[in-house]
């Protein structure tokens, strides 16, 4: 201050510098430390911020890459991603984060990124969090879709799922030929619906096409159920959408049409409506239970075995697999051929299942099935069945096909069509040979057919009818 405030006059005097710069601690020699310092550029204070900002940003990205990756399995495996218990005391503390503390442990930069460098609130594991990478994996598909689309045509497929929650969901799905010329069915979303009438429906598949920016003008086909908001000739949905696009032609699925013909046909006839029911009731009694299902394990497994020391059966990839009791169902495709298949495949180690449930657990279900599965009728009948259902299930898997278009489909329905036909004419003998050879394998007493037939809920009547015709001949 003194050169600025007084001046300085005494140049010739040396001493009077010494004076001026005075001790350790006096204004000189803390100014000159403070120049020094501020000369030192890499320790201001905004070069360390600097220092810390990048470290903290790179620190980041290493997290952020983790968690990126560990959502990428998760979502390719389907798994869940959050548990019932995350606190730190859990010892499962969910999917995600038990898939991210594995990752860290094999990648040192996470793992420092996570321990050293890392704030509790900067460790990417948040739900929110979660769900925005979540989002964001699922707009880069839905982008990659529509635009292998672009202005291309397509056929919209949607379905009414309900969830867990008795929620009505519709599902949407837009089947394509991409520019190689594979055809992809690709599911592109999920909305809620507070009802599945027609016209809330339409409402909802044009808020998505908007927010796709596709145009109903791009729809070439419709493939709903045959429910009647779906295909009503006047208030439907297709009909609603043809409307608009006369060129969007409704497609039932045929495969779908295919069970529903054969469930319809099937319970025209008593007796095969008894049959299946009586198969059911079989699910229920041997199914019903783990103990049971286990003893369908080990007995099946013993007789594999003993077929196998015996040399009835052959040792290859694929072949003697572990096998279980199939339950039909009306809208699963081919499952009531599947049961009967698994029937017939397990027809011993079922019976054994029933008389030990019979004799041990006291099951009156359970005789009634046994006397039942042990008659000709049953036998008969499962054979007709199985023949039969083999037929449509070749048409069902042909049906199903991603490469199959119209006009095969329609050779394939004519080609069953006559095989069946064909079945009709000339398949009594070799069904009727298939019956009696199943019988003699497990000791099943065999109907005679030159025996007359009396029907089991008038027999009396039959008889009688029967020896009145005799002597009136």
């Amino acid at each position: 201050m003194s050169f600025v405030v007084d001046g300085w006059n005494c140049w010739n005097n040396k001493d009077r510098l010494k004076e001026h710069v005075g001790g350790v601690g006096s204004p000189h020699n803390v100014a000159l430390k403070k120049c020094e310092v501020l000369l030192q550029k890499e320790q201001h204070i905004d070069v360390a911020l600097r220092k810390q900002l990048e470290s903290s940003k790179n620190a980041n990205y290493v997290r952020l890459y983790g968690a990126i990756d560990t959502a990428r399995l998760l979502l390719k495996q389907g798994f869940p991603f959050w548990s019932h218990d995350e606190s730190k005391t859990s010892y499962n503390r969910g999917n995600y984060r038990e898939f991210y503390q594995c990752l860290a442990e094999h990648d040192p930069a996470l793992a420092k990124a996570l321990t050293v460098d890392a704030a509790d609130n900067s460790l990417l594991v948040s739900s929110d969090i979660q769900k925005d990478i979540i989002k964001c994996f699922a707009d880069e598909i839905l982008h990659s879709i529509l635009e292998d689309i672009g202005q291309d045509v397509f056929c919209l497929l949607v379905d009414e799922p309900r969830d867990v929650c008795c929620k009505e969901q519709m599902a949407m799905v837009l089947r394509y030929v991409d520019r190689c010329g594979v055809v992809k069915e690709s599911f592109v979303g999920l909305v809620h619906v507070k009802d599945i009438t027609s016209a809330n429906l339409k409402s909802s598949i044009d808020s998505l096409f908007a927010r796709f920016k596709l145009s109903i003008k791009q729809v070439r086909g419709q493939g709903y159920d045959g429910a009647s908001n779906m295909r009503g000739e006047f208030n439907g949905l297709k009909s609603l959408i043809m409307r608009e696009n006369s060129s969007a032609y409704y497609v039932h699925c045929f495969a779908h049409q295919l069970q529903l013909v054969v469930v319809a046909v099937a319970r025209k006839h008593t007796c095969i409506v008894e049959f299946f029911s009586k198969n059911f009731t079989l699910l229920n009694v041997v199914g019903g239970s783990s103990k049971r299902r286990d003893m369908i394990r080990v007995i099946n497994l013993k007789e594999v075995s003993k077929a196998l020391g015996c040399g009835l059966l052959e040792t290859r990839t694929g072949l003697n697999q572990e096998q279980c009791l199939q339950r039909p169902g009306d809208t699963r495709w081919s499952s009531h051929y599947k049961s009967l298949r698994s029937l017939v495949n397990l027809f011993q180690t079922i019976i054994k299942v029933l008389e030990f449930v019979e004799n041990e657990d006291k099951d009156g279900k359970a005789r009634g099935v046994l006397v039942y599965f042990q008659s000709f009728e049953f036998v008969f009948y499962l054979h007709l069945m199985l023949n039969i259902l083999t037929i449509t299930n070749v048409l069902s898997n042909a049906l199903q096909r991603k490469d199959q278009d119209i006009v095969n489909d329609v050779n394939c329905v004519r080609s069953t069509r006559s095989h069946l036909d064909k079945v009709r004419r000339d398949g009594w003998e070799q069904t009727l040979g298939e019956v009696y050879a199943f019988c003699d394998e497990h000791d099943i007493s065999m109907l005679e057919m030159n025996e007359p037939y009396i029907d089991p809920t008038r027999p009396r009547k039959k008889i009688w009818n029967y020896q009145q015709a005799s002597f009136s001949s």
